[in-house]
């Protein structure tokens, strides 16, 4: 018989950022959850927001979450579905599948814990290290700021570097792109990421503007949830020439959204946060729809997490590192996590479960 779920707690971690994506957000926040199953066996997990949200995602996992598992097999695929269903009635995505993320992440390092091993090699490694890429939140950067930062990603040996667009004068994002393109060369790839700034007609100039720096991808170009304006924005660029893959995901919270958006064609590259969307168990039913479709998939942002998945994936993905956002080099944990980030590769260093050390500190 296996171990059922005998507690979950939960406690939320509030840190200054060294480098505030936005000044008017200087905090990032961690709802950290812990499962202890029948047999006194623990996992940890997490919840992630920049901003928004933190106290209702505690709350979600207390009152709504935690009163559900409890009893129940302790296995994050049998759990995953129903729970999903248990919440639907306060969204089926955003602040319930972000607070799902924290018990589905618990589970599987509880079962990796279990076997003695980690998760990378509980679901099966299959790349020794990857890629990264520099990435940084840039729009609010001065030019020199800018610049600064895009020699230390060249000075590093970033192979790909990506920065914000989007400001309120397309003038400004045409020096911004030009300088970066100046500083990377020819020979690294440069993403722009505009935010979900720009409307239907404002992303088709901007994107025409852009072009010719030669673009990995433009990313969330207009708003996460219009499927029907990425459709089109993919059918003109195509039509146009600029010939820009679209990137779009970050925002998007189920396997559902990412079949409907590869279904329109409006994306392809496609960037499931692993948090937003609910777990490690999502992530992956994620991951094969995107493989299906000879789409590319490049997971989003957290990289003590997103690197271990993208090792077990089939093919090489790129690694996003953000610059001074590490959950280590922000506070979150009191030991670094496994992933190691040497010469703009990602790997993973042997550690049982996740191998997060959360502080305890409320």
């Amino acid at each position: 018989m296996k171990p059922t779920i005998a507690q979950v707690t939960t406690r939320l971690l509030t840190r200054q950022m060294r480098r505030p994506w936005v000044p008017e957000a200087p905090r990032m926040h961690v709802i950290v959850t812990e499962i202890t199953d029948s047999d006194g066996a623990v996992g940890t997990g997490f919840s992630w927001t920049p901003t928004i949200g933190p106290q209702a995602v505690a709350a979600l996992v207390e009152h709504d979450i935690a009163p559900f598992l409890i009893g129940r097999e302790a296995d994050a695929a049998d759990v995953w579905e129903p729970l999903w269903r248990h919440l639907h009635e306060a969204g089926g995505g955003g602040l319930t599948t972000i607070a799902m993320a924290g018990s589905d992440l618990a589970l599987w390092d509880l079962a990796a814990r279990r076997r003695g091993t980690s998760v990378v090699e509980l679901l099966g490694r299959r790349h020794q290290s990857l890629p990264t890429y520099g990435s940084g939140v840039n729009l609010h950067y001065s030019l020199d700021e800018l610049a600064e930062q895009l020699q230390r990603w060249v000075d590093a040996g970033q192979p790909a570097v990506k920065i914000k667009v989007g400001s309120p004068q397309l003038q400004r994002d045409v020096e911004r792109v030009r300088l970066a393109r100046e500083i990377l060369g020819e020979d690294r790839a440069l993403m722009i990421d505009a935010n979900q700034r720009w409307d239907l007609q404002t992303a088709e100039e901007a994107i025409s503007a852009l072009a010719e720096y030669r673009l990995e991808w433009i990313e969330e170009p207009l708003r996460a949830d219009d499927t029907a304006g990425y459709a089109e924005l993919s059918r003109r660029i195509t039509r146009s020439g600029p010939g820009v893959p679209i990137a779009a995901g970050e925002n998007l919270h189920t396997r559902y959204r990412f079949a409907e958006l590869m279904a329109a064609d409006g994306a392809q590259v496609l960037q499931p946060n692993i948090v937003r969307v609910g777990g490690i168990t999502p992530f992956l039913q994620i991951a094969e729809l995107v493989a299906d479709s000879g789409r590319r998939l490049a997971p989003h942002l957290l990289p003590d997490l997103s690197a271990q998945l993208a090792l077990t994936l089939p093919e090489p993905v790129w690694v996003e590192d953000v610059e001074d956002a590490g959950l280590y080099e922000v506070g979150f944990l009191t030991e670094p996590s496994p992933v190691r980030i040497q010469e703009c590769r990602a790997a993973v260093a042997p550690a049982e479960g996740l191998g997060l050390a959360f502080a305890a500190d409320a």
